[in-house]
Protein backbone atom coordinates (compact mmCIF):
# COMPACT_ATOMS: atom_id res chain seq x y z
CA UNK A 1 0.00 0.00 0.00
CA UNK A 2 2.92 2.37 0.66
CA UNK A 3 4.32 1.68 -2.82
CA UNK A 4 0.88 2.13 -4.37
CA UNK A 5 0.36 5.44 -2.53
CA UNK A 6 3.77 6.71 -3.66
CA UNK A 7 3.02 5.72 -7.26
CA UNK A 8 -0.37 7.43 -7.12
CA UNK A 9 1.17 10.61 -5.75
CA UNK A 10 3.58 10.72 -8.70
CA UNK A 11 0.75 9.93 -11.13
CA UNK A 12 -1.61 12.55 -9.68
CA UNK A 13 1.12 15.19 -9.75
CA UNK A 14 1.79 14.37 -13.42
CA UNK A 15 -1.92 14.38 -14.30
CA UNK A 16 -2.57 17.78 -12.71
CA UNK A 17 0.59 19.14 -14.32
CA UNK A 18 -0.75 18.06 -17.72
CA UNK A 19 -4.28 19.36 -17.06
CA UNK A 20 -2.89 22.75 -16.08
CA UNK A 21 -0.60 22.91 -19.10
CA UNK A 22 -3.35 21.68 -21.44
CA UNK A 23 -5.53 24.66 -20.58
CA UNK A 24 -2.62 26.99 -21.29
CA UNK A 25 -1.89 25.15 -24.54
CA UNK A 26 -5.47 25.48 -25.79
CA UNK A 27 -5.45 29.18 -24.97
CA UNK A 28 -2.15 29.52 -26.82
CA UNK A 29 -3.52 27.75 -29.92
CA UNK A 30 -6.98 29.34 -30.05
CA UNK A 31 -6.99 32.33 -27.70
CA UNK A 32 -10.49 31.21 -26.67
CA UNK A 33 -11.69 30.45 -23.16
CA UNK A 34 -14.67 28.62 -24.67
CA UNK A 35 -12.31 26.28 -26.52
CA UNK A 36 -10.54 25.56 -23.25
CA UNK A 37 -13.82 24.53 -21.66
CA UNK A 38 -14.64 22.43 -24.73
CA UNK A 39 -11.36 20.50 -24.43
CA UNK A 40 -12.18 19.66 -20.80
CA UNK A 41 -15.68 18.52 -21.77
CA UNK A 42 -14.35 16.33 -24.58
CA UNK A 43 -12.08 14.53 -22.12
CA UNK A 44 -14.91 14.09 -19.60
CA UNK A 45 -17.64 13.13 -22.10
CA UNK A 46 -16.61 9.47 -22.59
CA UNK A 47 -17.42 8.84 -18.93
CA UNK A 48 -21.06 9.54 -19.72
CA UNK A 49 -21.33 6.97 -22.50
CA UNK A 50 -18.50 4.43 -22.05
CA UNK A 51 -18.17 4.08 -18.25
CA UNK A 52 -20.66 1.19 -18.11
CA UNK A 53 -18.54 -0.76 -20.61
CA UNK A 54 -15.36 0.21 -18.76
CA UNK A 55 -16.75 -1.05 -15.47
CA UNK A 56 -17.78 -4.34 -17.06
CA UNK A 57 -14.26 -4.72 -18.46
CA UNK A 58 -12.78 -4.18 -14.99
CA UNK A 59 -14.97 -6.97 -13.59
CA UNK A 60 -14.03 -9.31 -16.43
CA UNK A 61 -10.27 -8.75 -16.78
CA UNK A 62 -7.45 -9.43 -14.26
CA UNK A 63 -7.20 -6.26 -12.20
CA UNK A 64 -3.41 -5.84 -12.02
CA UNK A 65 -3.03 -6.47 -15.75
CA UNK A 66 -5.85 -4.03 -16.49
CA UNK A 67 -4.20 -1.28 -14.44
CA UNK A 68 -0.74 -1.88 -15.92
CA UNK A 69 -2.04 -1.81 -19.52
CA UNK A 70 -4.31 1.22 -19.01
CA UNK A 71 -1.50 3.17 -17.35
CA UNK A 72 0.87 2.29 -20.19
CA UNK A 73 -1.73 3.43 -22.76
CA UNK A 74 -2.25 6.73 -20.92
CA UNK A 75 1.52 7.16 -20.92
CA UNK A 76 1.61 6.55 -24.68
CA UNK A 77 -1.01 9.26 -25.25
CA UNK A 78 0.98 11.71 -23.09
CA UNK A 79 4.22 10.95 -24.95
CA UNK A 80 2.43 11.35 -28.31
CA UNK A 81 1.17 14.78 -27.27
CA UNK A 82 4.64 15.76 -26.04
CA UNK A 83 6.14 14.76 -29.41
CA UNK A 84 3.56 16.73 -31.39
CA UNK A 85 4.18 19.80 -29.22
CA UNK A 86 7.97 19.45 -29.60
CA UNK A 87 7.63 19.19 -33.40
CA UNK A 88 5.15 22.10 -33.45
CA UNK A 89 2.57 19.86 -35.13
CA UNK A 90 -0.13 20.15 -32.48
CA UNK A 91 -3.45 21.71 -33.44
CA UNK A 92 -6.91 21.85 -31.91
CA UNK A 93 -8.19 18.81 -33.81
CA UNK A 94 -5.36 16.50 -32.71
CA UNK A 95 -5.57 17.83 -29.17
CA UNK A 96 -9.31 17.06 -29.03
CA UNK A 97 -8.77 13.55 -30.41
CA UNK A 98 -6.05 12.84 -27.85
CA UNK A 99 -8.25 14.22 -25.06
CA UNK A 100 -11.11 11.94 -26.14
CA UNK A 101 -8.80 8.89 -26.25
CA UNK A 102 -7.58 9.75 -22.75
CA UNK A 103 -11.18 9.95 -21.55
CA UNK A 104 -12.03 6.54 -23.01
CA UNK A 105 -9.00 4.86 -21.40
CA UNK A 106 -9.83 6.54 -18.09
CA UNK A 107 -13.23 4.82 -18.00
CA UNK A 108 -11.35 1.57 -17.45
CA UNK A 109 -8.33 2.91 -15.58
CA UNK A 110 -10.31 4.83 -12.92
CA UNK A 111 -12.34 1.96 -11.40
CA UNK A 112 -9.48 -0.53 -11.91
CA UNK A 113 -7.04 1.65 -9.94
CA UNK A 114 -9.58 2.33 -7.18
CA UNK A 115 -10.38 -1.35 -6.67
CA UNK A 116 -6.75 -2.46 -6.91
CA UNK A 117 -5.85 -0.06 -4.09
CA UNK A 118 -8.62 -1.55 -1.93
CA UNK A 119 -7.32 -5.06 -2.58
CA UNK A 120 -4.01 -4.19 -0.92
CA UNK A 121 -5.47 -3.86 2.59
CA UNK A 122 -7.81 -6.00 4.74
CA UNK A 123 -11.51 -5.30 4.22
CA UNK A 124 -11.80 -3.51 7.57
CA UNK A 125 -9.11 -1.04 6.48
CA UNK A 126 -10.68 -0.10 3.13
CA UNK A 127 -12.17 3.19 4.48
CA UNK A 128 -8.70 4.11 5.74
CA UNK A 129 -7.17 3.22 2.37
CA UNK A 130 -9.73 5.44 0.62
CA UNK A 131 -8.89 8.28 3.02
CA UNK A 132 -5.20 7.85 2.26
CA UNK A 133 -6.05 7.90 -1.44
CA UNK A 134 -7.95 11.17 -1.04
CA UNK A 135 -5.00 12.65 0.83
CA UNK A 136 -2.59 11.50 -1.89
CA UNK A 137 -4.88 12.98 -4.55
CA UNK A 138 -4.98 16.37 -2.81
CA UNK A 139 -1.21 16.42 -2.31
CA UNK A 140 -0.63 15.39 -5.92
CA UNK A 141 -2.94 18.14 -7.13
CA UNK A 142 -1.06 20.80 -5.18
CA UNK A 143 2.32 19.49 -6.35
CA UNK A 144 1.24 19.12 -9.98
CA UNK A 145 -0.24 22.59 -10.36
CA UNK A 146 2.87 24.10 -8.76
CA UNK A 147 5.25 22.07 -10.94
CA UNK A 148 3.35 22.97 -14.13
CA UNK A 149 4.48 26.58 -14.08
CA UNK A 150 8.07 25.68 -13.24
CA UNK A 151 8.25 22.98 -15.93
CA UNK A 152 6.78 25.17 -18.68
CA UNK A 153 9.00 28.10 -17.67
CA UNK A 154 12.26 26.14 -17.84
CA UNK A 155 11.61 23.24 -20.23
CA UNK A 156 8.56 24.11 -22.30
CA UNK A 157 5.01 22.80 -22.67
CA UNK A 158 5.99 19.44 -24.17
CA UNK A 159 8.08 18.60 -21.11
CA UNK A 160 4.99 18.63 -18.89
CA UNK A 161 3.30 16.03 -21.12
CA UNK A 162 6.48 13.94 -21.17
CA UNK A 163 6.72 14.10 -17.38
CA UNK A 164 3.13 12.88 -17.10
CA UNK A 165 3.97 10.02 -19.46
CA UNK A 166 6.85 9.01 -17.19
CA UNK A 167 4.52 9.12 -14.16
CA UNK A 168 2.14 6.65 -15.85
CA UNK A 169 5.00 4.28 -16.65
CA UNK A 170 6.13 4.49 -13.03
CA UNK A 171 2.72 3.29 -11.86
CA UNK A 172 2.73 0.47 -14.45
CA UNK A 173 6.17 -0.65 -13.26
CA UNK A 174 5.04 -0.80 -9.61
CA UNK A 175 1.89 -2.87 -10.27
CA UNK A 176 3.58 -6.29 -10.78
CA UNK A 177 5.14 -6.10 -7.31
CA UNK A 178 1.88 -5.42 -5.43
CA UNK A 179 0.40 -8.16 -3.24
CA UNK A 180 -3.27 -8.38 -2.30
CA UNK A 181 -4.15 -8.63 1.39
CA UNK A 182 -5.69 -11.91 2.66
CA UNK A 183 -9.46 -11.70 2.39
CA UNK A 184 -9.37 -8.72 0.04
CA UNK A 185 -11.07 -8.64 -3.32
CA UNK A 186 -13.57 -11.27 -2.29
CA UNK A 187 -10.94 -13.92 -1.57
CA UNK A 188 -11.39 -15.73 1.76
CA UNK A 189 -8.86 -15.02 4.46
CA UNK A 190 -6.70 -17.78 5.85
CA UNK A 191 -8.84 -20.37 7.60
CA UNK A 192 -12.08 -18.81 6.38
CA UNK A 193 -14.31 -20.99 4.20
CA UNK A 194 -15.46 -19.68 0.86
CA UNK A 195 -19.10 -18.64 0.74
CA UNK A 196 -21.09 -19.39 -2.37
CA UNK A 197 -22.98 -16.52 -3.97
CA UNK A 198 -25.96 -16.59 -6.20
CA UNK A 199 -24.26 -13.82 -8.16
CA UNK A 200 -20.89 -15.52 -8.42
CA UNK A 201 -18.54 -14.48 -11.20
CA UNK A 202 -19.69 -15.95 -14.44
CA UNK A 203 -23.37 -15.68 -13.48
CA UNK A 204 -23.56 -12.50 -15.54
CA UNK A 205 -20.85 -10.04 -16.54
CA UNK A 206 -22.95 -7.77 -18.75
CA UNK A 207 -23.42 -4.03 -18.50
CA UNK A 208 -27.13 -4.60 -17.96
CA UNK A 209 -26.38 -6.75 -14.90
CA UNK A 210 -24.42 -3.91 -13.33
CA UNK A 211 -27.08 -1.30 -13.98
CA UNK A 212 -29.83 -3.61 -12.72
CA UNK A 213 -27.85 -4.40 -9.58
CA UNK A 214 -27.31 -0.71 -8.86
CA UNK A 215 -30.99 0.17 -9.26
CA UNK A 216 -32.07 -2.73 -7.02
CA UNK A 217 -29.69 -1.68 -4.25
CA UNK A 218 -31.55 0.86 -2.06
CA UNK A 219 -28.39 2.04 -0.33
CA UNK A 220 -26.64 2.80 -3.61
CA UNK A 221 -29.68 4.64 -4.99
CA UNK A 222 -29.91 6.68 -1.76
CA UNK A 223 -26.18 7.42 -1.95
CA UNK A 224 -26.60 8.59 -5.55
CA UNK A 225 -29.46 10.89 -4.51
CA UNK A 226 -27.51 12.42 -1.63
CA UNK A 227 -24.37 12.92 -3.69
CA UNK A 228 -26.31 14.24 -6.67
CA UNK A 229 -28.20 16.98 -4.87
CA UNK A 230 -25.07 17.91 -2.90
CA UNK A 231 -22.99 18.09 -6.09
CA UNK A 232 -25.46 20.33 -7.90
CA UNK A 233 -26.33 22.75 -5.10
CA UNK A 234 -23.46 22.48 -2.64
CA UNK A 235 -20.12 21.49 -4.13
CA UNK A 236 -19.43 24.06 -6.84
CA UNK A 237 -17.61 26.42 -4.50
CA UNK A 238 -15.24 27.50 -7.25
CA UNK A 239 -18.29 29.17 -8.80
CA UNK A 240 -20.46 30.28 -5.88
CA UNK A 241 -17.71 31.47 -3.56
CA UNK A 242 -15.89 33.23 -6.39
CA UNK A 243 -19.02 35.29 -7.11
CA UNK A 244 -19.64 35.88 -3.39
CA UNK A 245 -16.07 37.04 -2.68
CA UNK A 246 -15.71 39.29 -5.71
CA UNK A 247 -19.29 40.58 -5.51
CA UNK A 248 -21.07 41.15 -2.17
CA UNK A 249 -17.86 40.89 -0.11
CA UNK A 250 -15.95 43.25 -2.46
CA UNK A 251 -12.82 41.11 -2.54
CA UNK A 252 -10.42 40.52 -5.40
CA UNK A 253 -8.60 37.60 -6.97
CA UNK A 254 -6.20 37.49 -4.02
CA UNK A 255 -9.06 37.13 -1.56
CA UNK A 256 -10.57 34.29 -3.54
CA UNK A 257 -7.12 32.69 -3.70
CA UNK A 258 -7.06 32.73 0.10
CA UNK A 259 -10.51 31.12 0.23
CA UNK A 260 -9.36 28.44 -2.25
CA UNK A 261 -6.31 27.71 -0.12
CA UNK A 262 -8.46 27.26 2.99
CA UNK A 263 -10.72 24.92 1.01
CA UNK A 264 -7.69 22.85 -0.01
CA UNK A 265 -6.40 22.68 3.57
CA UNK A 266 -9.85 21.64 4.79
CA UNK A 267 -9.97 18.92 2.14
CA UNK A 268 -6.67 17.48 3.34
CA UNK A 269 -7.74 17.58 7.00
CA UNK A 270 -11.04 15.93 6.06
CA UNK A 271 -9.22 13.16 4.21
CA UNK A 272 -7.16 12.46 7.33
CA UNK A 273 -10.29 12.34 9.50
CA UNK A 274 -12.15 10.25 6.92
CA UNK A 275 -9.38 7.67 7.03
CA UNK A 276 -10.34 6.99 10.66
CA UNK A 277 -13.87 5.86 9.74
CA UNK A 278 -14.27 2.14 10.37
CA UNK A 279 -17.85 1.43 9.28
CA UNK A 280 -19.15 4.28 7.14
CA UNK A 281 -22.78 4.08 6.05
CA UNK A 282 -25.17 5.97 3.79
CA UNK A 283 -26.70 7.46 6.94
CA UNK A 284 -23.27 8.82 7.90
CA UNK A 285 -22.85 10.31 4.43
CA UNK A 286 -26.30 11.92 4.63
CA UNK A 287 -25.77 13.44 8.07
CA UNK A 288 -22.37 14.84 7.05
CA UNK A 289 -23.79 16.23 3.80
CA UNK A 290 -26.66 17.88 5.70
CA UNK A 291 -24.21 19.39 8.21
CA UNK A 292 -22.10 20.74 5.37
CA UNK A 293 -25.21 22.22 3.75
CA UNK A 294 -26.13 24.07 6.95
CA UNK A 295 -22.58 25.41 7.18
CA UNK A 296 -23.00 26.55 3.57
CA UNK A 297 -26.11 28.50 4.59
CA UNK A 298 -24.16 30.32 7.29
CA UNK A 299 -21.29 30.96 4.84
CA UNK A 300 -23.75 32.48 2.39
CA UNK A 301 -24.84 34.94 5.08
CA UNK A 302 -21.25 35.92 6.00
CA UNK A 303 -21.01 39.68 6.51
CA UNK A 304 -17.26 39.79 5.85
CA UNK A 305 -14.39 37.85 4.31
CA UNK A 306 -13.04 36.98 7.77
CA UNK A 307 -16.31 35.30 8.76
CA UNK A 308 -16.39 33.44 5.44
CA UNK A 309 -12.88 32.09 6.00
CA UNK A 310 -13.94 30.81 9.43
CA UNK A 311 -16.88 28.96 7.85
CA UNK A 312 -15.05 27.64 4.79
CA UNK A 313 -12.64 25.43 6.74
CA UNK A 314 -15.30 23.26 8.50
CA UNK A 315 -17.31 23.20 5.25
CA UNK A 316 -14.36 21.68 3.41
CA UNK A 317 -13.58 19.25 6.24
CA UNK A 318 -17.16 17.94 6.44
CA UNK A 319 -17.38 17.64 2.65
CA UNK A 320 -14.13 15.68 2.48
CA UNK A 321 -15.14 13.27 5.27
CA UNK A 322 -18.53 12.79 3.59
CA UNK A 323 -16.85 12.04 0.25
CA UNK A 324 -14.53 9.50 1.88
CA UNK A 325 -17.44 7.78 3.63
CA UNK A 326 -19.49 7.71 0.42
CA UNK A 327 -16.61 6.27 -1.61
CA UNK A 328 -16.07 3.57 1.01
CA UNK A 329 -19.74 2.56 0.84
CA UNK A 330 -19.70 2.59 -2.95
CA UNK A 331 -16.61 0.40 -3.21
CA UNK A 332 -17.43 -2.10 -0.45
CA UNK A 333 -21.23 -2.52 -0.55
CA UNK A 334 -21.40 -4.48 -3.85
CA UNK A 335 -19.95 -8.02 -4.00
CA UNK A 336 -16.40 -8.05 -5.40
CA UNK A 337 -17.35 -9.29 -8.87
CA UNK A 338 -19.86 -6.43 -9.32
CA UNK A 339 -17.74 -3.50 -8.12
CA UNK A 340 -16.29 -2.52 -11.48
CA UNK A 341 -19.73 -2.22 -13.07
CA UNK A 342 -21.10 -0.35 -10.06
CA UNK A 343 -18.24 2.15 -10.35
CA UNK A 344 -19.00 2.40 -14.07
CA UNK A 345 -22.64 3.29 -13.33
CA UNK A 346 -21.47 5.78 -10.72
CA UNK A 347 -19.06 7.43 -13.16
CA UNK A 348 -21.85 7.92 -15.70
CA UNK A 349 -24.14 9.43 -13.06
CA UNK A 350 -21.33 11.67 -11.76
CA UNK A 351 -20.66 12.98 -15.26
CA UNK A 352 -24.30 14.07 -15.52
CA UNK A 353 -23.92 15.99 -12.26
CA UNK A 354 -20.64 17.62 -13.31
CA UNK A 355 -22.02 18.69 -16.69
CA UNK A 356 -25.45 19.80 -15.49
CA UNK A 357 -24.62 21.19 -12.05
CA UNK A 358 -22.76 24.41 -12.96
CA UNK A 359 -25.39 25.63 -15.48
CA UNK A 360 -28.21 24.92 -13.00
CA UNK A 361 -26.34 26.71 -10.24
CA UNK A 362 -25.55 29.58 -12.58
CA UNK A 363 -29.26 30.05 -13.31
CA UNK A 364 -30.00 29.99 -9.57
CA UNK A 365 -27.38 32.69 -9.00
CA UNK A 366 -28.85 34.76 -11.83
CA UNK A 367 -32.19 34.62 -10.04
CA UNK A 368 -31.15 34.82 -6.39
CA UNK A 369 -27.56 36.10 -6.38
CA UNK A 370 -24.55 34.41 -4.81
CA UNK A 371 -25.86 34.65 -1.25
CA UNK A 372 -29.30 33.44 -2.26
CA UNK A 373 -27.84 30.49 -4.19
CA UNK A 374 -25.70 29.38 -1.23
CA UNK A 375 -28.55 29.75 1.26
CA UNK A 376 -31.26 28.23 -0.94
CA UNK A 377 -28.97 25.42 -2.09
CA UNK A 378 -27.91 24.57 1.46
CA UNK A 379 -31.49 24.55 2.73
CA UNK A 380 -32.60 22.39 -0.20
CA UNK A 381 -29.86 19.84 0.49
CA UNK A 382 -30.53 19.69 4.23
CA UNK A 383 -34.31 19.48 3.75
CA UNK A 384 -34.05 16.72 1.13
CA UNK A 385 -31.70 14.62 3.22
CA UNK A 386 -33.72 15.22 6.39
CA UNK A 387 -36.90 14.25 4.59
CA UNK A 388 -35.32 11.08 3.29
CA UNK A 389 -34.06 10.05 6.73
CA UNK A 390 -37.45 10.80 8.28
CA UNK A 391 -39.27 8.76 5.63
CA UNK A 392 -36.95 5.82 6.21
CA UNK A 393 -37.42 6.07 9.97
CA UNK A 394 -41.21 6.09 9.65
CA UNK A 395 -41.05 3.14 7.30
CA UNK A 396 -39.49 1.05 10.05
CA UNK A 397 -36.68 -1.46 9.79
CA UNK A 398 -36.68 -3.95 6.96
CA UNK A 399 -36.97 -7.56 8.16
CA UNK A 400 -33.51 -9.09 8.09
CA UNK A 401 -34.47 -12.15 6.07
CA UNK A 402 -36.16 -9.98 3.44
CA UNK A 403 -33.15 -7.67 3.34
CA UNK A 404 -30.86 -10.63 2.76
CA UNK A 405 -33.07 -11.99 -0.02
CA UNK A 406 -33.32 -8.69 -1.89
CA UNK A 407 -29.60 -7.96 -1.52
CA UNK A 408 -29.47 -5.24 1.16
CA UNK A 409 -27.19 -7.49 3.23
CA UNK A 410 -25.40 -10.68 2.42
CA UNK A 411 -26.31 -14.01 3.93
CA UNK A 412 -23.19 -13.98 6.06
CA UNK A 413 -24.02 -10.47 7.39
CA UNK A 414 -27.54 -11.63 8.23
CA UNK A 415 -26.24 -14.61 10.19
CA UNK A 416 -23.68 -12.43 11.98
CA UNK A 417 -26.28 -9.82 12.92
CA UNK A 418 -28.70 -12.45 14.10
CA UNK A 419 -26.00 -14.02 16.25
Amino acid sequence: MRWWSAANFVSNAGTWMQLTVQNLLVLQITGSAAATGLSMSVQAAPALFVSLLGGAAVDRWPRKLTVAVSQALLGAVAFTTALLVALDRIDMTSLMVLAAVTGVIATVDGPACALLGNDLVPVTDVPSAIGVGALVHSAGRLAGTALAGVTVGFLGTGAAYAANGVSFLFVASVVPFLRSAPGAGGEPAAGEPAVASADAPGAGMSVREGLSFFLRRPRLVALAGITGISSVFGRNYGLTLAVLVTGPLAGGAGAFGTVSTVLAVGGILGAVLGARLRRPSVRTVGLLAAAGALLQVVAGLSPSLAVLLVMVLPMAIVESVSDTAGTAVLQTDPPPHMRGRVLGVWSSIGTVWSLGGPPALGLLMEWAGARGALVAGGLLIAASIGGGLLARHRGGPVPLALAARRGDVTGREALGTAA
